[in-house]
C-alpha cells in the first residue's frame, strides 16, 4: 500500500482540506504578534469594508492587519507557494527527487543577480531582473553540463548543480567582500539570510505578477510535466516538444525564484521538501501533486514566517528557521517515501 493511500477521501478532498487549513492559518496568523488579536475579531475586521461589525474597528487594528501584517502573509504565501510548485517542477522535469531551486544554483545564481544589484544601487525592478537574468544563467549553466558530460545522468545533475552554486556564491562573497561596510554589506547580509520584514503592498504587487502568472504557467503544464518524468523518447512519442518545453519551464522557474529572491532573500529548503510532501499526501501523479504542492508550500512558509516574527523578541531570518527545521522534515520524509512512496 502507498503512502498516498493514507489521503482517505481521495488527493481532491486532500486538496480541499489544505486550503481549507490554509485560509484558517492565514487568519490565525493575522491576529498573532505583539499586538494580538483574537480569531473571530480578526473575521470581523476582515469583513468590516463590506459590513460594519457591531464593535467599529480601530484604527490601530485596521493598521495592524490591513497594513503590516496583512502583505507580509500574502508575501509569505507567494514565496512558498511558487518555491514548492518550481520544486516540484524540476523534479518532474529532471526526474530526479534531489534537485529544487537551490540545489539546481538558481537561488545562488539569483542571490548572485540581486547582490550585484544592490552594490551597483540597482532600483528593486532592476534587482528582480537582476536576480531573473542570473538565476536563469544558473540553471541553463546546469542544464548544459549535465547535457555535455554525462547526458543528464541523476547524480551528475546534482553534482553539476553543486558545482554552478559554489561558483555563484563565491561570486556573492566577492561582491560582498567589494561592498562599502557600513551601508551596502549589512543590507546584503540581511536580504541573504531571508526575511519578509520589510514586506509592503508595493513588494507584495512586486513579487505577485511573476509568481502568480508562472505558477499558474506551470500548473497549466503540468500533464506534459507527467510525460516529461516519464523519459524524453517517451515524452516524444507522445507528441511533446520536448526541448522547447523544457526551456520554457525552466524560464518560468527562473522567473518565480528571481521575483521571490528579489522581496525576500535566500530561503532555502521549501523548494525541496514541500514536493515530498505533496507526494506523500496525494501521489506523484502531477496532476494533484503540483496544486498539493502549491498549498503546502503556502501554508510551510507561513507558519514559519509565524515562527520568526514571534518565538523571540528580535526576528529571527527566514533562511536560518527552514533550514533548521526543513533538515529534520526531509530526514522524515524521505524515511516515510522510502517505506511505501511510489513514483520517486
Amino acid at each position: 500500500m502507498s503512502v498516498a493511500a493514507s489521503s482517505r477521501y481521495g488527493p481532491r478532498a486532500t486538496i480541499a482540506t489544505l486550503a481549507i487549513l490554509l485560509v484558517v492559518v492565514a487568519v490565525v496568523s493575522l491576529g498573532v504578534g505583539r499586538y494580538d488579536i483574537p480569531f473571530l475579531r480578526v473575521v470581523e475586521i476582515l469583513w468590516s469594508p463590506i459590513s460594519p461589525p457591531a464593535v467599529p474597528v480601530t484604527a490601530t487594528e485596521a493598521n495592524v492587519v490591513f497594513t503590516v501584517r496583512m502583505p507580509r502573509i500574502l508575501l509569505a504565501l507567494l514565496a512558498g507557494a511558487g518555491l514548492a510548485v518550481s520544486g516540484a517542477t524540476l523534479q518532474g522535469v529532471f526526474r530526479n527527487p534531489l534537485v529544487g531551486p537551490q540545489v539546481m544554483g538558481v537561488s545562488s545564481g539569483a542571490a548572485f543577480g540581486g547582490t550585484l544589484a544592490i552594490l551597483l544601487s540597482f532600483s528593486r525592478y532592476g534587482l528582480l531582473g537582476s536576480a531573473f537574468i542570473f538565476g536563469l544563467s544558473a540553471l541553463v549553466i546546469v542544464y548544459g553540463l549535465n547535457g555535455i558530460v554525462a547526458r543528464r545522468n541523476i547524480l551528475a545533475l546534482v553534482l553539476a548543480g553543486v558545482v554552478v552554486s559554489g561558483f555563484f556564491g563565491a561570486l556573492v562573497s566577492l561582491v560582498q567582500y567589494l561592498a562599502d561596510t557600513e551601508d551596502k554589506l549589512p543590507a546584503m547580509v540581511f536580504w541573504l539570510l531571508g526575511s519578509f520584514a520589510t514586506a509592503n503592498w508595493e513588494k507584495f504587487w512586486l513579487i505577485a505578477g511573476p509568481v502568480v502568472v508562472g505558477s499558474l504557467l506551470l500548473l497549466g503544464l503540468r500533464w506534459r510535466i507527467n510525460l516529461l518524468s516519464i523519459g524524453d523518447e517517451d515524452a516524444r512519442a507522445l507528441g511533446v516538444n520536448v526541448e522547447p518545453l523544457r526551456w520554457l519551464i525552466l524560464v518560468l522557474v527562473s522567473c518565480i525564484v528571481a521575483a521571490q529572491v528579489a522581496v525576500s532573500g535566500i530561503i532555502g529548503w521549501v523548494g525541496l521538501v514541500v514536493p515530498h510532501m505533496a507526494r506523500m499526501l496525494v501521489g506523484p501523479d502531477h496532476r494533484v501533486m503540483m496544486p498539493a504542492s502549491l498549498l503546502i508550500g503556502a501554508l510551510y512558509l507561513l507558519i514559519i514566517d509565524t515562527i520568526a516574527r514571534t518565538a523571540t523578541s528580535s526576528e529571527i531570518p527566514l533562511g536560518i528557521l527552514t533550514a533548521l527545521i526543513g533538515t529534520p522534515v526531509f530526514a522524515l520524509v524521505l524515511r516515510q517515501t522510502q517505506r511505501g512512496a511510489r513514483g520517486f
